[in-house]
């Protein structure tokens, strides 16, 4: 790497970039080592208190110097500038050979809202005022969290969010990883279709921090008009008194996605920001096929004479002499359907090692208490299973605050609960005791957990948090404090019990052991079906560049119909430990598991058994973990 001067330019050229800076703007030239732009990088940037927005002005000249730091050259560009919510404020950019990295600094007193990153408000000498970006450059944003419209390279002109806020209303379904790796690409090409990664350079882009420092719901790719910038969503629930400084953002190029994914964990690994390892040693019988009854306890819900609607259309009226009180999927997760469905499948041939019980078995979200309606007898279930040689984990809402006292909540501005607080002692301390009481020997005697819904997470500026302490985290860190407190507190009850999240974020490799793929969307923008096993080969190569060393639960709900079902049936055990959800017909078709579809799970699962066996050594040695490393596995 060299620094150049010309008149009024300073250029830095690196391996794979070159980066120039003219007439003293508070702007940077980024482009290939052959010239080609990739984007004119806004030095400015925003750090708005929850009570005032943060606009620059009486912008300094950016500052160039070189020096070393942690062992390697750098060249540091420093904008000074004054703000209106803050004593000091400095963008720094840093310049090594493979990368650049860039924060924004400020000094005073006040809660953080929004920090804008690559752009932000600013009143220039020129005249100029209010929001400022950084140029588009390039075609299209790789997203590393599914999405409905499925877009997993989508143009440049779209938007994308990553966090832990999310849900199925319309903007909004984008919390299928929560997190995922807070690391975007931007890329040269356009896709080709709705889970196309194009060839080409790419230059990825990814958040840096501990994992308590992660103290915002989300990244945000903001794009407008050519040009964009990212936002980082804190919510006015983190206070500052003295100095804050943003975590890094880190430019790179990057020869593709997975590679760029891949040293974004590496980044983490080596700052101490993740672990390089899973926190426990997998257990042979993690890696067994999977029985989930939420996709059969859909399918028995169904009204079978009425079709699915299409989408875009309004569901027609259900057919006449069709009762009022119709059951939903969470009254069917009951003791007496599960024995009958695992009893269809064992006459099949069809055993899974490990069974989830999945919403809902409790009598409210938030306490952990069996419905003794529903499972009149859930310990002595858990022990026939046991005796038969299978594991039980049980389906965990996380955030759901029913039947919690106030003083373990987050609220709205009236006291009304709506989400559980990582940030109150007293929740953890209930979340901990719960937990003991449902795997350890002297209560349930489960093996593990199931968790969902970690994309429910609390998020707004009218919140309140009665119990907590004041330094309590909030946004994707408090998700990590409620994670690890219920892995630690599992494993301490279980030495072997299982864990499994949505959370493919390299930071959350410590509190779980086996990453979920979730439910399968279905369309692309253009409304075109996507296949289940091109999203969910998508989805295992993401996961697989960001835990590496973790099992992987390949999912199985929701599939529009059988011959879908059954592609991703063939599929599976190259994606990872595959998961049964049906048993006796397709929820969403209403088309019924033949003899000859149990029969081609049964022949999965024998193969796929055998392999493990293979791969371990024998078949009384604990299994490897089933995984298929980026770029996305090919499916006949």
């Amino acid at each position: 790497m060299k620094l150049t001067h010309g008149p009024g330019t300073h250029t830095v050229t690196a391996a794979g970039y070159l980066l120039q800076l003219r007439g003293g703007q508070p702007a940077a030239m980024l482009a290939d080592p052959d010239g080609r732009i990739w984007s004119r990088l806004s030095l400015l940037a925003s750090v708005d208190r929850a009570d005032l927005p943060d606009e620059s002005f009486d912008i300094g000249e950016p500052r160039v110097s070189t020096g070393r730091r942690n062992g390697e050259d750098v060249v540091e560009v420093e904008v000074v500038c004054r703000s209106t919510a803050w004593s000091a404020k400095s963008v720094l950019l840093r310049c090594f050979d493979d990368r650049i990295e860039t924060v924004v600094r400020v000094e005073g007193t006040g809660t953080l809202g929004e920090v804008r990153l690559l752009g932000g408000r600013a009143i220039l000498p020129s005249g100029a005022c209010g929001m400022f970006r950084s140029s588009i450059g390039f075609a299209s944003v790789f997203n590393p969290t599914p999405t409905e419209p499925v877009q997993v390279v989508r143009p440049a002109s779209a938007g994308a969010a990553l966090g832990i806020v999310g849900d199925a209303s319309a903007g909004r379904l984008h919390g299928i990883f929560s997190p995922p790796p807070l690391c975007l690409a931007f890329g040269r090409e356009p896709a080709e279709h709705a889970t196309h990664v194009p060839d080409g350079g790419w230059l990825s882009a990814g958040v840096l921090a501990a994992v308590e420092d992660l103290r915002f719901t989300e990244l945000r790719y903001a794009p407008l008009d050519g040009g964009f910038l990212l936002e980082l969503d804190y919510d006015g629930h983190t206070s500052v008194g003295g100095e804050f400084v943003s975590p890094t953002l880190v430019l790179r190029p990057a020869a593709d996605p997975w590679r760029g994914l891949a040293t974004y964990r590496a980044d983490l690994v080596e700052r101490g920001f993740a672990p390089a390892r899973p926190a426990a040693a997998p257990a042979g019988w993690w890696s067994e096929p999977i029985f989930c009854g939420w996709g059969a306890q859909c399918a028995a819900a169904r009204i079978p004479s009425q079709p699915a609607p299409r989408p875009g259309y309004l569901v027609e009226p259900g057919p006449a002499g069709v009762p009022d009180a119709l059951p939903v999927a969470f009254d069917l997760a009951r003791q007496d359907r599960y024995d009958g469905w695992l009893s269809r499948l064992a006459d099949h041939d069809v055993v899974p090692g490990t069974v989830v019980i999945d919403d809902r078995w409790q009598l409210a979200y938030g306490t952990g208490e069996p419905d003794p309606e529903r499972w009149p007898d859930l310990r002595g279930w858990i022990a026939g299973r046991h005796a038969a040689g299978q594991r039980v984990l049980l389906w965990w809402k996380a955030w759901d605050p029913t039947g919690l006292p106030v003083s373990e909540c987050v609220t709205d501005p009236a006291g009304t609960p709506v989400a559980t607080d990582p940030g109150s002692p007293a929740h953890l301390h209930h979340l901990t005791e719960m937990v003991t009481r449902l795997l350890g020997p002297d209560g349930l005697d489960a093996d593990g957990f199931k968790i969902d819904f970690t994309q429910r997470a609390p998020a707004g500026r009218g919140l309140r948090r009665p119990g907590a302490t004041p330094d309590a985290p909030w946004g994707i860190a408090a998700l990590h404090r409620m994670l690890a407190t219920l892995y630690g507190a599992a494993k301490a009850a279980k030495p072997d019990a299982l864990v499994v999240t949505h959370t493919p974020h390299p930071g959350f490799g410590d509190v779980c052991d086996m990453i979920r793929l979730n439910d399968i969307l279905e369309r692309d923008p253009r409304g075109v079906v996507v296949p289940a096993v091109d999203q969910l080969a998508f989805r295992h190569a993401v996961v697989a560049a960001s835990l590496p060393d973790h099992l992987v639960d390949t999912d199985q709900w929701p599939v529009t119909g059988l011959a879908e079902w059954r592609s991703y049936v063939v599929a599976q055990g190259r994606l990872g430990v595959p998961a049964l959800y049906y048993a006796e017909r397709i929820d969403h078709s209403g088309e019924e598991l033949t003899d000859h579809d149990l029969a081609l799970v049964a022949s999965t699962w024998r193969d796929y058994r055998a392999r493990r066996a293979l791969a371990a050594g024998g078949p009384d040695r604990p299994a490897l973990p089933a995984q298929v490393g980026p770029p996305p596995v090919e499916v006949a």
